[in-house]
Parts: structure tokens; sequence; C-alpha cells
């Protein structure tokens, strides 16, 4: 019977994405292990501990990926393991990176490594954290000394995953590990010390390495006003907006500071980014004056909220997204892009509905050259541990034993295949099939 299909670019990336403190275990040096420990701080007071034990045995994952027709994987370095003490480099630890960028591609699947990814060598708290200018001099030393030993197995780097967030969720909520201050002044200070440290890496890894892509990962969410909201409402939105997805980028793109993070230029920042990396999961609604939280947690009716009130599934916003960071004129990958659903009933909707957003964009030449899903296997979810499940993979983290979901079958059919169609929405999703593939036959 005949299939409606979109059909993606021959050389589109299909990909997975993990962070070293989310699947590695047993990463002792590192702020959030320690964090962890506190009563409290996480929900029902999970622990890391073995994680997903991706640093005895991430092979037998990425074979999995392999398995799913996966092409490439984002990963993050743990800076704690490769320097444990301030100018002491574990080699060893750096041996195991080794290893593993080797074993994907030995499998054919592409790495992407990020450099910080959330978490910090506890020495370098101690320093001071990103509210020390001294972390400028660290991180570029220890970018320097990544791709001195692992830069011929890496085609492309993330310098920083998700600055805002970062900042936003250890300075101001405090629901990240909190360093030796806090507060808006030290959260504007720690921004224009990821900015530094994003320049710095940048040109350390184009100094051994010139012909690498090295960008960023920054999340972006649609903030926008009610439909009933006021003009106030709409205007602050519009502000929220441009600050939290678009100041990053302007500030990168021409080196200047924008306000309310100071003014001047940060030196060596202007132009130092060759791809850029949408992190993209949801959408919210803001009112000023804010009540109850910066972002609204009451969602509209009718709205599909994923779990632990964790966001709306809101697809359109991708192609929003995707729109937003046209006027860089560089190639795009989708580096995140996932739904917290332990029970797996929304994820195979939410990934064909963001594909379709995706293939939209590529059908208007918009140049996205890659999806990386969030996430290949349940993993600790940082402040909610492990009562967020991300995985196309189900992971129970007591027995380690792994379980492929049904998006994760939907997603071996997608990366195979090359495309989506009318025939995985109705074995899938077929509550899909009127609204993507209108015409197409409700079962086949």
């Amino acid at each position: 019977m005949a299939q409606a299909k979109m059909i993606f670019p021959a050389d589109f990336l299909w990909g997975t994405a993990t962070a070293a403190h989310q699947v590695e275990g047993n990463n002792v040096n590192s702020d959030w292990w320690a964090w962890e420990q506190g009563n409290g701080r996480i929900l029902q007071n999970h622990r890391s501990a073995l994680a997903c034990n991706w640093w005895e045995d991430a092979e037998a994952d990425l074979d999995r990926a392999a398995a799913m027709g996966t092409n490439a994987h984002r990963l993050s370095l743990e800076w704690s393991r490769i320097e444990p003490e301030p100018s002491r480099f574990d080699m060893d630890a750096l041996d195991r990176y080794r290893q593993i960028l080797q074993a994907m591609h030995a499998r054919g699947i592409e790495p992407m490594v990020t450099l910080h990814h959330f978490s910090n060598p506890v020495w370098l708290v101690e320093k001071g954290d990103f509210n020390s200018d001294i972390v400028v001099d660290y991180f570029q030393r220890y970018t320097a000394k990544a791709v001195e030993l692992l830069g011929d197995l890496v085609p492309k780097w993330v310098t920083i995953n998700e600055p805002y967030v970062y900042v936003f969720m250890r300075y101001l909520n405090q629901l990240f590990p909190v360093g030796q201050k806090h507060g808006w002044l030290a959260a504007r200070e720690a921004v224009r010390n990821l900015l530094r440290c994003h320049a710095a890496a940048y040109h350390a890894i184009k100094a051994q390495q010139p012909e690498a892509q090295v960008g960023i990962a920054k999340n972006m969410a649609v903030l926008a006003a009610r439909p009933d909201g006021s003009a106030l409402d709409r205007r602050w939105a519009r502000w929220l907006s441009w600050l939290y997805n678009e100041s990053w980028f302007e500030m990168m793109a021409d080196g200047r500071l924008r306000q309310p993070f100071g003014r001047g230029v940060i030196p060596n920042l202007a132009g130092t980014f060759d791809f850029v990396g949408v992190n993209y999961y949801t959408r919210f609604y803001v009112r000023f004056p804010p009540r109850n939280g910066l972002l609204e947690q009451e969602w509209e009716p009718g709205a599909i909220v994923s779990d632990g009130n964790y966001g709306e599934v809101y697809p359109e916003g991708l192609f929003w997204a995707i729109k937003t960071v046209l006027k860089y004129d560089k190639p795009i990958y989708i580096t995140e892009n996932g739904v917290p659903d332990v029970a797996d009933g929304i994820r195979p909707s939410y990934i064909l509905t963001h594909l379709r957003e995706i293939w939209r964009a590529i059908s208007f030449c918009f140049p996205v050259m890659g999806y990386y899903h969030w996430s290949l296997v349940d993993n600790f979810e940082w402040d909610r541990g492990w009562t967020q499940r991300f995985g196309l993979i189900a992971l129970d983290p007591e027995t380690q034993a792994r379980q492929l979901r049904a998006s994760g079958s939907l997603y071996t059919e997608i990366c195979t295949q090359n495309q989506i169609n009318s025939d995985m929405a109705a074995r899938y999703a077929p509550q899909l099939l009127e609204t993507m593939f209108p015409g197409a036959p409700p079962t086949l």
C-alpha cells in the first residue's frame, strides 16, 4: 500500500546524546557527586552511583546505538576525571575516553564531544569556579590537553552545554551545586567568564585542529504570553525570549556584551562558532509581573504535558528555534531533543512531530544537518534524579538491565530508512495520521 513519506538528505546525521556525569558512574571528583550526598537536594534523595556504567562498559550501549542505525552520538568529557587535581592530568582517564571514541568510530558512529556539561572538578569550585578569572586559563589548558590526545577522533566539538541553564540553575535557583557565590551579581559574572572560556576553548581547538567544527549547544525555549495575556505580558515575553534565546548568540557573533551582562568587548570572542547547536524541548508561558516563579507551570486545556510537569509538547517551537538562528548563516544541529516519558506513551508522537518540523525546515533549504535525540538510555537527570526517563532504551539503575522501548524501535526505523512516513505513524502514533499524513490509510 502506498505510503506518504518525508525523506531526509542522504548525509543527514541521525544521533543520540548523553552527558558524562549522567551515564558514566562513580564520578567521585565532581561537584555533582559531592552535591548529591546532601539530603533533599535530589528528588527522592536519588544518587547517580553507577549511573549507566559507561566508564566500565560504554561499548555495550554503543552496540545498541549502532544496531538502531544511528551514525552520530554526542557525549561529553568529564573534566574532573581528566584533571582530578589542578595541573595533574590523568592519562588513564584520557586513555579511556580514547577507547570510547575509537569504539564509536569502529561502529560507524561519528562523535560530537562536549567539553563542559554542567559538572566541575571539586577543586575548581574551591577556587571560585566561573566567578573567578582563573577559570579561563584552566579551561583553556584542559581543552588543549583534550584536543592534543583525542582531537584526531573528534570532528565536532561543543565547548559549553546550555550556559544559561547552568547559570540559572546554579546561581539563581540553586538547584544545581552551589559554589562560593550566588545571586544575580554572581550569575552576571559567570556569564562573562563562560563567554571568555568559550572563546579560549575555541582558539585552543583551532590551534591544534583547524579543520574541526566548534560550536555551542544552546537550549532554546518558546517563552510566550498566554493567549489572554496583556500587552505588558507580551512585551515581557519578547524581552525574556531575546535574553534567553538570542543574546548569547549575538555576543558570540560580534564579541560585544549585551545588557544586563555588562558593556564592552570580550577579546577574541567575535565569530567563535562554526555551527549552531540547538537544544529544544518545550514552550513556557510567562506573565508580568511573574507569579510563583518566572515560568508558568499551568498549561492550556488540551495541552500534552510530559512527566513531572516538565513541559508542554510543542513541536512547532523547534521550527521557530531553527528560524531564529538562521541569521548566523551556519550549519545547524539539533544537539538535544526529547521528552521524559517513563510509559513511552508520548515519545513516539513527540519524535515524529519534531522530526516533521525539521523536515519542513530542510524543505525550505534551512541548513539543518543532524538530529541528536536525548537520550540514548535512561540516565541520572540532575536534580530530578531517576524520576524522569528520557531514554529510547529503558534502564533499571539497580540491575543495569536494559530494554528497548517502542520509541527506540521507531527511531531505529527512522534512522535505517532515513525518513518518517505514514506507516510509522499508523503503527506507533495513529492519532497523528490525520494531521501529519492527511489522506493516508488509517491502517497498513
